[in-house]
């Protein structure tokens, strides 16, 4: 079974981020997942982010703490940017109206959470409680 591209994962928070308009997302975002500060005169963001070449540039920029792997708290705060840049009324929770389309079920930033750790734990084929370059260009394994 060959890997796919190491962006799988990405596009899917990109679109969902494809409904939020590019001058909120520069705003509240930098590519990297930095948190910009409400005072920071912000460019607007490019309207797609230049992907990753490759499966060691995703552990670059998720490796907060630069031990060479990537935690689940760590894989959580990265791919929860999309939430975060979704959560317009910054209530933790995803309402209908912010969902892309308009609908769907609230989602909390708990219950987001909780899927990306589910979705980490797949990842995490030799259970080491961390994800390394290979792990992180692969999908998710089965239950």
């Amino acid at each position: 079974m060959s890997a796919p591209s190491p962006g799988w994962f990405l596009f899917c928070a990109l679109l969902a981020l494809a409904a939020e308009p590019p001058a909120v997302r520069a705003q509240e975002l930098k590519w990297r997942g930095d948190v910009l500060p409400p005072s920071a005169a912000v460019a607007p963001a490019p309207a797609t982010p230049p992907p990753p070449q490759a499966s060691g540039d995703y552990l670059s920029r998720m490796d907060r703490d630069r031990d060479g792997k990537v935690s689940v708290v760590e894989y959580q705060d990265w791919l929860s940017y999309a939430f975060d840049g979704m959560d317009r009324d910054r209530d933790g929770v995803l309402s209908a109206a912010e969902q892309p389309g308009g609908r769907g079920q609230p989602l909390t930033r708990e219950a987001h959470r909780a899927r990306l750790a589910e979705r980490f734990r797949r990842q995490d084929v030799d259970r080491s409680g961390f994800l390394d370059a290979k792990e992180l260009a692969a999908p998710p394994q089965g239950q």
